[in-house]
């Protein structure tokens, strides 16, 4: 769940007016959820602002991401549990809890979780653009394209 209406009874149908009241404010919550859930996890939207997102990012185990690159943003992950198998261009690693990496501007990138617990992590996206659109998919275990 990503909202609660708290209202008096006999209230609930004033909902549309929040909703008018977030249209006014050009909030993203009337559009999107602040979780989003994928095939291999989920992630939610911590913070955003000018050039900068915060996402808590959660892979399942024995899942990974797409092998992807983004033209606008680099991104950092901190791993706060299990381990991520990491590829940046040709070069893979495993990222431990406590641990993190950077992912430079248009490099080519994987994310995985090799392990048998869900992978936790914080990324950090800096760049001039750092909308979802900004994601180039060379390989997709679940069939998506780009968009």
């Amino acid at each position: 769940m990503d909202a609660l209406l708290i209202a008096k009874r006999g209230q609930a149908q004033r909902v549309k007016e929040v909703v008018e009241i977030l249209k006014e404010r050009k909030r993203k919550e009337v559009v999107e959820h602040t979780t989003t859930y994928r095939p291999w996890g989920s992630y939610t939207i911590l913070e955003e602002g000018p050039r900068y997102k915060i996402k808590r990012i959660v892979v399942k185990p024995n899942q990974k991401l797409s092998h992807q690159l983004h033209y606008h943003r680099s991104e950092h992950w901190i791993i706060v549990k299990g381990t991520a198998k990491v590829t940046i261009g040709k070069k893979t690693s495993m990222v431990h809890e406590n641990e993190s990496t950077y992912v430079p501007k248009s490099m080519g990138h994987r994310l995985e979780n090799p392990g048998k617990v869900p992978l936790e992590m914080i990324e950090v996206q800096n760049g001039e653009y750092v909308g979802e659109d900004d994601i180039v998919r060379f390989n997709d275990i679940y069939g998506r394209k780009n968009k």
